[in-house]
């Protein structure tokens, strides 16, 4: 081992170490764009050789990850967590390092002779935590000799260090594959499909393909202007050596640009929230051009494919989405060569073995999505086989593995659809948060809403958003009966503002529809005014989301107080809106402000009897959202006192 020196490593991540209470293995991820050295993510290695749990499989690795990171992003080092006593810490090191360099090998194609690796170790024996890990470097892929790190920085605003000088660079390319093969032998479509693959990579790599590049949010006037790089300019080293090849004064200009071209004149990383919202963000669109001049002159060309029996023709069709992290100073030609174009080969590669095996029969719909998961500077890419529902097991076995890898909780749906980023969305400059994103809908109106008058007062509240439905929305008149139906889209807007549904929010109908298919209602009920209660609320959240619920019956609403603490430890433990129905009227419950001492309490109510349009300021001065106490200053009471009340309280998924 060579002499410790002043080297040091910047963690740039939310967290370094995943494995905390076993053996194992997880890569470290960094960029080659990012100052040598610098972490931005770490990854959980899944799959191991029978024999050794840290040793990592190489090719079933680097498989999944191949899919997952964006380019412009890679692994660069590994840490090995072991709790066996008197391992030799030097040995370990190099042991991960090793881990490392045929790992890029497998998934780069090659070694790169200049690139710094780096070597981790946690000895459980002696820490658990990131400040007990020993950092160790091996500089050119030497393992033989590497150097102990003498510094580690965790960074206090990795945000600004990895996106003030970057951007994320967004290529969408469909492609539809015929193939067609002899019906008496149809295990011919998987030659003819892995050809069809290596045409396409070809094809990318076409001396006549044209790359359009330009900014995501394009201005209204002035800015920049998109570019088209052709691919002689992206990549002259397919050219045929013989080539002669006049260029443009534009075609000049385009092969100097860099990335910084179409960045923000005025980045502010002060008000900086997520990457997909303030980050600078390009477009690729690729377009196959022949109307431009062929290297050497060819004449038509009539191709004759004789079947030498009936045959049958298999269209496949794949939906490339590839992301990419680019700094300032990057080419915009390199960019495109290095970055997209590997990018795409990568994805529909990933897709090609996802579909080979089930090709002949009903061959799976697959899609990739982006996910910015919590505490991830960057994004991740996954593919979604969407032949399954989200709840069947299939998938919910995907999305169990992915928070494995990613060191994500296993009880929240993080990496559902509903959390894709939208990466499409125009981005505006309203700082306006009472209405949802994508919607006319008001959401979370009682924040803001005056104290509930409680003196000494424990206030227990809703976790998380929801938007505001009440009677006469979207030109529906239920006025008169709909109060429950309304309620009950509040509280679904809920589990579709938390991710953990990607439905929309059912219409009246789409409700009684549901209450119809689980046998509840007759067929007639479709289409009626007929009144709705918490039990049948309970069926349609089970029906559509999967939710349980927790019925509390009480006799007359004179009892409704002695329920506060229950109610209380809902929000507290649960977080999600309560639906109260009684008698003639169905409110949304927001919360809860209680004094276990002397017994005086108040319910947070989102009335949706409201009939008016969606004026916030109005709704609350109104008192269509605010504390209701159970009993005012004038004796009155809120709850009738003859009137039954049940309270449906939905209980937040265990889920992924």
């Amino acid at each position: 081992m060579g002499s410790q020196n002043d080297v040091g490593i910047r963690i740039l991540c939310r967290k370094l170490v995943i494995l905390r209470k076993a053996a194992g293995l997880q890569w470290l991820v960094g960029s080659p764009f990012l100052p040598s050295l610098s972490i931005t993510s770490t990854l959980r290695c899944l799959h191991t050789l029978p024999a050794d749990p840290i040793s990592p499989h190489i090719p079933k690795e680097s498989d999944e990850i191949r899919s997952l990171l964006p380019r412009g992003f890679e692994v660069i080092g590994a840490v090995i967590v072991h709790d066996k006593n008197d391992l030799n810490v030097e040995k370990v090191a190099g042991n991960a390092i090793a881990a490392v360099k045929s790992f890029r090998k497998a998934l780069y194609g090659s070694d790169n002779e200049d690139l710094v690796l780096i070597g981790a170790v946690l000895d459980l024996n002696t820490g658990s935590g990131e400040r007990d890990l020993q950092f160790f470097i091996s500089r050119a892929g030497n393992l033989r000799n590497f150097e102990k790190v003498s510094t580690v920085v965790y960074e206090d605003w990795p945000k600004k260090d990895v996106w003030a000088k970057g951007c994320i660079v967004r290529c969408e390319l469909p492609l539809k594959l015929p193939l067609y093969y002899a019906l008496n032998n149809p295990k011919d479509v998987e030659g003819a499909y892995v050809q069809a693959i290596k045409d396409v990579e070809q094809k990318l790599r076409d001396p006549q393909v044209a790359y359009i590049v330009e900014a995501q949010n394009k201005p209204s006037s002035g800015g920049p202007q998109p570019v088209i790089l052709h691919g002689t300019e992206v990549l002259p080293e397919e050219l045929p050596a013989n080539a002669f090849l006049i260029e443009t004064p534009e075609e000049s200009h385009a092969k100097s640009l860099t990335c910084s071209y179409f960045f923000s004149e005025n980045k502010d990383f002060t008000s900086f929230t997520s990457v997909e919202e303030d980050a600078d963000i390009i477009v690729v669109s690729i377009m196959f051009n022949r109307s431009r001049s062929n290297l050497k002159p060819i004449a038509p060309i009539a191709e004759y494919y004789p079947a030498m029996g009936e045959a049958k023709l298999l269209v496949v069709n794949h939906k490339l989405d590839v992301l990419a992290y680019a700094p300032n100073d990057l080419l915009l030609t390199d960019m495109v060569s290095k970055l997209i174009i590997p990018g795409l080969v990568d994805q529909l590669h990933s897709l090609k073995n996802k579909i080979l095996p089930d090709l002949l029969m009903q061959h799976p719909l697959l899609c990739p999505y982006h996910f910015i998961p919590p505490g991830f500077l960057h994004p991740i890419t996954v593919i979604y086989e969407l032949s399954y529902g989200e709840t069947e097991m299939k998938q919910v076995d995907v999305r169990r593995s992915l928070h494995l890898r990613l060191g994500l909780p296993l009880d929240r749906p993080l990496l559902r659809i509903a959390n894709a980023i939208n990466l499409s969305s125009i981005k505006t400059n309203t700082k306006d948060s009472s209405y949802t994103k994508g919607s006319s809908l008001l959401k979370d109106v009682h924040h803001g809403i005056p104290s509930s008058g409680v003196s000494g007062g424990t206030v227990s509240l809703i976790q998380g958003s929801y938007e505001y439905y009440h009677y006469l929305q979207d030109g529906f008149d239920d006025s008169g009966w709909g109060c429950a139906y309304r309620s009950l889209q509040t509280i679904i807007s809920w589990f579709k503002q938390q991710h953990y549904t990607s439905i929309d929010v059912p219409s009246h109908r789409e409700i009684q529809q549901s209450l119809v298919e689980v046998g509840d209602k007759e067929p007639s009920f479709v289409g009626s005014r007929e009144w709705i209660g918490a039990i049948e609320l309970s069926f349609v959240l089970d029906k559509l989301l999967g939710v349980s619920c927790k019925v509390i019956n009480v006799r007359s609403g004179a009892e409704l107080p002695e329920k506060c603490r229950e109610i209380a430890l809902h929000f507290e433990t649960q977080g999600t809106p309560i639906m109260i129905g009684g008698g003639v009227l169905a409110y949304t419950l927001l919360g809860v402000d209680y004094n276990e001492a002397s017994g005086d309490c108040a319910f947070l109510i989102l009335d949706p009897h409201y009939t008016g349009n969606d004026d916030l300021k109005k709704i609350v001065n109104g008192g269509w959202c605010g504390w209701k106490k159970a009993v005012d200053s004038k004796g009155k009471h809120f709850f009738l006192q003859d009137r039954f009340y049940n309270l449906l309280l939905p209980q937040r998924p265990n889920m992924v």
